[in-house]
């Protein structure tokens, strides 16, 4: 839909359709205000980042006054009775939260999907595209908050897909970097189930560029490293030779790594990457709440202490291209 900026928007229900229909009045400027008892972990976390508003109650006609657009929540169907035997799953990377940017065979993927199950960082949006009767099911993760273990997401694609489904595995940037891609590939290939994988956009990549920072770039930058900020430095279950990193002289872009970018930035110091390495962390890519802070090395992690996740962190000097800051 084509709203002006500013309009204000009701959405009555809190399922992961109603989330679908958020992203897309978020898309276009609105300002979403959900009434629902109760929300699914997508939602809650929108209003958790403040971009909507979300009241814990059930909805009456007071609510109406004011508002110029209101959607319901739409009701769940049965999924359609199946004549095959066995189904399928197909991971689908969704790209870094634009449904613009998700594939072309990925859309036509969940247009074709029996069951949907969508990550918090998935395009929501394209939600929209799922037909009729289509089962949706929210496995969001929300730092520090409600998640699905690894374990009951495989579950839940095994045994949907062996009860006869089309299954689409629904996430945010491409599968195969950082979202566990490899597991649920494993876990479906063990139960005899067919699975395809449709690659997506990575945020690593273009949250950077929907900022204005190529992460490589002539005469800057001939190469980049993407690294996991999920544990910090020293920690048991770090594999990363920072001390190597620092003196690769490539761009270095960190995902999953609000929490521990000081640790991270000081383990580049202490490996010799100069205090003076310009450097970025762009949160909300792709979103109209996209937002981009630059600094140094030494100072990033102090001028993105109001930064939430999801964001990417970029430490090089293509965080400071003359002309594209």
């Amino acid at each position: 839909m084509d709203l002006t900026p500013g309009t204000r928007a009701l959405v009555i229900g809190g399922d992961v359709r109603a989330a679908g229909q958020i992203a897309r009045l978020l898309a276009d400027g609105a300002e979403v205000t959900v009434i629902a008892p109760s929300v699914t972990p997508a939602i809650e976390d929108l209003a958790g980042r403040g971009l909507i508003s979300w009241q814990a109650r059930d909805p009456d006609i007071d609510d109406l006054m004011g508002t110029s657009v209101v959607l319901r929540e739409p009701a769940d169907g049965a999924p359609a009775d199946h004549l095959h035997r066995t189904g399928s799953v197909t991971l689908v990377g969704g790209g870094p939260g634009d449904p613009g940017l998700l594939t072309v065979a990925g859309r036509a993927a969940i247009e074709a999907a029996d069951v949907i199950v969508a990550d918090r960082l998935a395009p929501l949006a394209a939600l929209a595209w799922a037909r009729p009767g289509s089962e949706i099911i929210d496995v969001a993760k929300i730092p520090g908050g409600r998640s699905t273990s690894q374990e009951a997401i495989n579950q839940l694609l095994v045994e949907r897909a062996a009860s006869g489904r089309h299954v689409v595995r629904l996430k945010g940037g491409d599968n195969h970097v950082f979202g566990r891609g490899g597991e649920e590939l494993l876990a479906c290939h063990r139960a005899g189930i067919e699975t395809r994988v449709v690659p997506g956009v990575t945020s690593a990549t273009a949250v950077p560029a929907l900022a204005g920072i190529p992460v490589t770039h002539r005469g800057l930058a001939q190469g980049f490293a993407v690294i996991s900020g999920h544990v910090p430095p020293g920690h048991p279950g770090s594999t990363i030779d920072y001390a190597a990193l620092a003196a690769s002289g490539t761009t270095i872009v960190v995902l999953m790594g609000v929490r521990t970018l000081s640790a991270i930035c000081a383990a580049l110091a202490d490996g010799g990457l100069a205090a003076d390495t310009p450097a970025a962390v762009v949160a909300d890519g792709a979103m109209p709440s996209q937002r981009v802070v630059r600094a140094t090395l030494a100072t990033i992690d102090e001028a993105a202490a109001g930064i939430a996740p999801p964001a990417v962190a970029v430490i090089g000097a293509v965080a400071d291209v003359p002309g594209l800051t």
